[in-house]
């Protein structure tokens, strides 16, 4: 029996994005705290995030900026009818960056390479044995599955390919909707990290969370084989599920019963439409060093998660629209229009902060999906 860890502040379940952002926050802002990170695997995994300059308030760029590792100042669209070049700067991080950094904030032996087989507000129980009390636990373990909710899903797997030669793309491609419709809205992102490395991801927006990685992958090779590219290797790869809401509530989603603070995915807490949680989890790191001093913390991340959830009952409608009222294989016209819109409305719809004149406009004129469904799906739709 492993014996049971030294008592610590703050105890965070979860080495990905939010859990790995809370505890770089913590350490940077309040290096008065004994925080821990229990994770498992590698932090950060697998993964590469991507995020526009708009979708970071400035007073919290500090937090994301030491882990940029690729910029851009444009970004491209392409759908059946036209191509877009948007003058939006453009960035990513890689789970390897968020390991990194924040094996260098925390001193030693305060990042647990082990598995909570029962986190409670108070301790965690560990996979190999042993308890960590806390005075906080932060329950950032991300959730696969949403049995409370309704969701349809954003599913992909990316690579990058070392291309001879060059790929000749000089700046990311955040959707190539050009593409044959498969499996319902299908598009492919590119990131242009050096003249021969791409990133390249093909994404859909399906009914069902099922990925056949091998069928992808083969999409894939046929996508850079439709443009030339000699490719040499598949340096990385990485596939994700991701949930696009469109109903559920959130006291069953998060119990007033459980007393265990959350963060990010766990929490609820990320964009509804687009499935990406990145903004809202730098947004909640950058507040938990004021936060985390406050009796009622678990219950003041409740009522924070709870708020944002409301916030997100637009994108939560416009979800409805795209699985209930449009056929899969035309849901492509929903995000076509869209990308005619200006620029400024885009980048506030991506940050989770469209106006009241923004919904407006994305609702106002002839709808990319028969009247009919529309209608029905908003007489469908929980507006909770």
């Amino acid at each position: 029996m492993t014996a049971d860890l030294p008592r610590c502040d703050i105890a965070i379940v979860g080495g990905g994005l939010a859990g790995g952002l809370a505890a770089l926050a913590l350490a940077a802002k309040r290096p008065d705290l004994d925080v821990r990170l229990i994770e498992p695997g590698p932090i950060g995994g697998n993964h590469i995030w991507s995020f526009f300059d708009s979708d970071i308030a400035k007073k919290d760029r500090w937090l994301v900026a030491p882990l940029v590792r690729h910029h851009w100042g444009r970004y491209d669209v392409a759908f059946p009818l036209y191509r877009r070049t948007l003058r939006m700067g453009y960035k990513s991080i890689t789970g390897e960056a968020l390991a990194e950094a924040v094996a260098a904030a925390l001193p030693a032996g305060r990042i647990i390479a082990d598995k909570a087989k029962h986190v409670a507000p108070d301790h965690v129980l560990l996979s190999r044995g042993g308890r960590l009390s806390a005075k906080h636990v932060i329950d950032a373990r991300g959730a696969t599955k949403f049995p409370t909710l309704d969701c349809g899903w954003q599913k992909f797997v990316g690579q990058a390919l070392t291309v001879k030669g060059g790929h000749g793309v000089e700046h990311p491609v955040v959707m190539d909707a050009s593409v044959e419709q498969i499996d319902g809205y299908r598009f492919v992102y590119l990131l242009p990290f050096d003249a021969e490395t791409i990133f390249v991801e093909d994404t859909y927006y399906s009914d069902d969370p099922d990925l056949d990685v091998a069928a992808v992958s083969e999409r894939i090779a046929a996508y850079a084989a439709d443009r030339r590219w000699d490719v040499a290797a598949v340096t990385r790869e990485e596939t994700g599920v991701l949930p696009v809401v469109v109903a559920g509530d959130f006291d069953r989603l998060w119990p007033a019963s459980d007393r265990t603070g959350r963060i990010g995915v766990r929490a609820g807490v990320f964009h509804a439409t687009t499935g990406y949680s990145l903004p809202d989890a730098v947004r909640t790191a950058s507040a938990l060093p004021d936060l985390v001093d406050r009796a009622n913390f678990p219950a003041i991340l409740r009522g924070r998660a709870a708020a944002a959830w409301r916030r997100q009952r637009f994108y939560r409608m416009l979800g409805a629209m795209l699985f209930r009222a449009a056929e899969p294989d035309a849901r492509y016209r929903i995000f076509q229009r869209f990308y005619r819109l200006s620029p400024g409305l885009i980048a506030r719809f991506y940050a989770g902060r469209s106006t009241r004149g923004d919904k407006l406009r994305i609702l106002s004129g002839k709808p990319p999906v028969p009247v009919g469904r529309a209608l029905a799906a908003l007489r469908r739709f929980d507006w909770k």
